[in-house]
């Protein structure tokens, strides 16, 4: 069994989703999967106790959350010691428009500039319009973002653009290369865990 992190940063909470969807195929494949949230993270937190750590982050007016940058940097020499992956959550990625498909890969590529990390695999995923929780102007920023990007402007209710199969298959290619990496089949993976 490999012991994956599964550590996320989030705004309203569709990347929260994502990294237990993610932790959930995990741990269907015979792993022990662990969600953090990077807001709650301790200065001494070792990632050293994890086989592999998979990442996420979304992006709010063109970056990802501080806490989840700051973890990366702080911890770039672990990381870089064990498999990795990064997914990120954003309207960019929501669409089909090939502009803006690039602009989502373009914050991927500033983060890992910016924090020196080079993940085994990356994935991006649509994320979701909350305009629930969102404050007055917040709400009228993403409305405006939103007319751009799908149309999608009623404030009177949610908006979710995440493709969990895309998200199940990212989750599982990820635990096939830790796998293949570390050695370990996905059958041995479940008769260690029955075992415990």
């Amino acid at each position: 069994m490999v012991s994956f992190l599964v550590l996320y940063g989030t705004g309203e909470g569709q990347t929260a989703k994502v990294a237990e969807r993610i932790a959930e195929v995990l741990v269907e494949r015979g792993h022990d999967a662990t969600t953090v949230n990077a807001d709650e993270v301790s200065t001494d937190f070792d990632v050293e106790e994890f086989d592999a750590a998979c990442i996420g982050a979304s992006i709010h007016v063109g970056k990802h959350q501080p806490a989840v940058r700051k973890f990366v940097s702080a911890r770039r020499d672990a990381l870089a010691a064990r498999p990795t992956a990064f997914f990120q959550l954003s309207m960019s990625s929501a669409v089909t428009d090939e502009t803006r498909r690039a602009e989502a890969a373009g914050y991927v590529d500033a983060f890992l500039e910016e924090t020196d990390w080079h993940p085994d695999r990356i994935g991006l995923f649509g994320g979701a319009l909350r305009y629930s929780k969102y404050g007055f102007l917040k709400r009228l920023m993403m409305k405006r973002i939103a007319k751009e990007a799908t149309g999608d402007t009623d404030t009177s209710r949610d908006y979710e653009y995440t493709d969990w199969h895309e998200v199940e298959s990212f989750a599982d290619d990820f635990a096939a290369f830790v796998e293949g990496r570390l050695g370990v089949t996905p059958s041995e993976a479940s008769d260690v865990e029955g075992t415990e």
